[in-house]
């Protein structure tokens, strides 16, 4: 498996979990506390967050939330330049990602710079994205979603949810080598299109997608496969989401996306320490 992402020349080391910062640059994304939109609170963000022991951070335009609507590119555009730029500036060491389904808005914020693309339709939204992410060889992150924000929670169905993912992510790998993306990583999608029970089974049977010799990431953070089993709200889901990280981690994740830097720094230094052999 990779070792490590060449995030435009920053080497990324992989060989111990890390984590994705997120900051929402939108007032629609389901957890609150997450949504920055003045240029000076997303720059005290992504300090805290860096400060903290975050080694991505993920900026997004567009709430992926069930019933969200798709944002158009030139919005998208808008809202995300110039935060990368001044991001970029101002941190100048801090990988920067971005979460998009366009690949017009990924070309304009790798030019900013951007050094991966945090796509949540792995392809199916924009047939040119991974053209772009080819020709621009950086890292892609592939999502599977059954469906689109919008209608992904009527009543998704599978034959067998782990399986059928394993299946689609042998034609996404396919796909994305042949359009030159020499460094994938692989997010099975919690909560996008999934009831709570298939999110469930899914992580159970996480271990599975290694057999991809990729590394995978998991976006678990304060969603509704916590909340509304704990019978609480998103609010209320940190120490749930701290629990699964931990499970995610047995189960060989390789990177974080969470809300809450901190305690996922701390949930990775706490597995490394029971994982360790050396008993000196």
């Amino acid at each position: 498996m990779l070792s490590s992402l060449n995030c435009n020349g920053t080497l990324l080391s992989l060989k111990d979990p890390v984590v994705m910062g997120i900051i929402n640059i939108n007032q629609d994304s389901f957890f609150a506390a997450s949504r920055h939109t003045a240029m000076d609170d997303i720059l005290t963000k992504v300090d805290k967050m860096l400060r903290e022991g975050a080694a991505i951070i993920d900026f997004g335009a567009m709430s992926s939330r069930p019933g969200a609507v798709i944002s158009d590119a030139d919005t998208e555009i808008d809202i995300l330049a110039p935060v990368i730029q001044q991001v970029s500036k101002v941190f100048p060491q801090a990988i920067i990602s971005v979460d998009t389904l366009h690949s017009r808005v990924a070309a304009k914020v790798i030019g900013e710079g951007a050094s991966i693309i945090n796509d949540i339709s792995a392809g199916d939204y924009d047939p040119l994205m991974m053209t772009v992410i080819g020709s621009c060889n950086i890292p892609y992150i592939m999502m599977h979603m059954q469906g689109t924000p919008p209608d992904m929670q009527n009543q998704p169905q599978y034959k067998d949810v782990t399986t059928d993912i394993l299946s689609y992510f042998v034609k996404k790998v396919h796909q994305s080598r042949q359009a030159g993306i020499k460094e994938i990583v692989i997010d099975p999608g919690f909560g996008f299109g999934k009831t709570i029970d298939q999110n469930f089974e899914l992580l159970r049977h996480l271990e599975t997608f290694r057999l991809f010799d990729i590394p995978l990431l998991a976006g678990l953070s304060r969603k509704s496969i916590i909340w509304k089993t704990l019978q609480t709200d998103a609010d209320g889901a940190l120490n749930g989401t701290t629990a699964l990280h931990m499970v995610a981690l047995q189960k060989g994740v390789s990177i974080l996306r969470v809300h809450d830097v901190k305690e996922a720094v701390e949930c990775i230094t706490l597995y490394k320490k029971c994982t360790s052999k050396d008993i000196s």
